[in-house]
């Protein structure tokens, strides 16, 4: 985390536990299966990420980030978690999560650049140059620091983690994320083209003009669906 982000998610953190905290830290069955949920996809993600099946990478993708949407939208439905520490314990050293955004970036290449407007509800903007490798691997890194609270014991401090970086920061990644990649599938599937990248996105100047990307990417959807 950022000294920022530390500094927002101390705070959210002293303020959540003014109310009455959560002393049981033995799971019970909602904490096991976002628990499960998030293992689950931390572990798909990095196998994707190794590349040993490129072909169906995009439609394994979906598929795990629609079922880490599904786990979000649990915590986001249920009341505030209130963990049981007034601080965060530390938790050590974590993984900073470059080996993997560099797998990903490798993997999805043609169209590992998407756009996107932030905040739907924020004042009009310009839709942001983002990309899925780096939104993918901020979410395992925030998924990862909740699961090492939940495999030492602080069960409550684990969920409280996962809701609130779920509002704050993975919740919006994986959203933006899932429509990159419905809209490459719906792009192959309805034979639309895809249209190029615009001028001055982040595209790593690998020497590709914008229509050799989208030619990259409608062929390695193309190839993926067994069109």
């Amino acid at each position: 985390m950022s000294e920022s982000e530390n500094s927002a998610h101390q705070a959210a953190h002293a303020q959540a536990v003014h109310a009455q905290p959560i002393h049981n830290q033995e799971p019970d069955d909602f904490a096991v299966q976002i628990a499960d949920s998030v293992k689950s996809f931390v572990v798909a993600v990095t196998e994707i990420a190794k590349g040993d099946e490129p072909g169906s990478a995009i439609s394994l993708l979906l598929l795990e980030v629609s079922q880490l949407l599904l786990a979000g939208g649990r915590l986001g439905a249920v009341e505030d978690v209130l963990p049981e520490d007034r601080f965060e314990p530390d938790t050590g050293p974590e993984p900073d999560g470059v080996e993997l955004r560099e797998h990903l970036a490798e993997l999805l290449a043609p169209i590992d650049v998407y756009h996107e407007v932030f905040d739907p509800y924020g004042p009009p903007e310009k839709p942001s140059a983002f990309r899925i490798s780096d939104d993918l691997a901020g979410v395992v890194s925030d998924l990862r620091h909740g699961l090492t609270h939940y495999e030492e014991g602080r069960v409550s401090e684990a969920l409280w983690w996962w809701q609130y970086s779920y509002l704050s920061s993975w919740g919006s990644a994986c959203t933006a994320v899932l429509r990159a990649l419905q809209s490459l599938i719906a792009h192959v599937r309805m034979d639309s083209p895809i249209g190029a990248v615009p001028d001055g996105a982040d595209t790593d100047d690998d020497g590709l003009t914008d229509e050799q990307l989208a030619e990259q990417a409608g062929d390695l959807m193309a190839a993926e669906l067994g069109m």
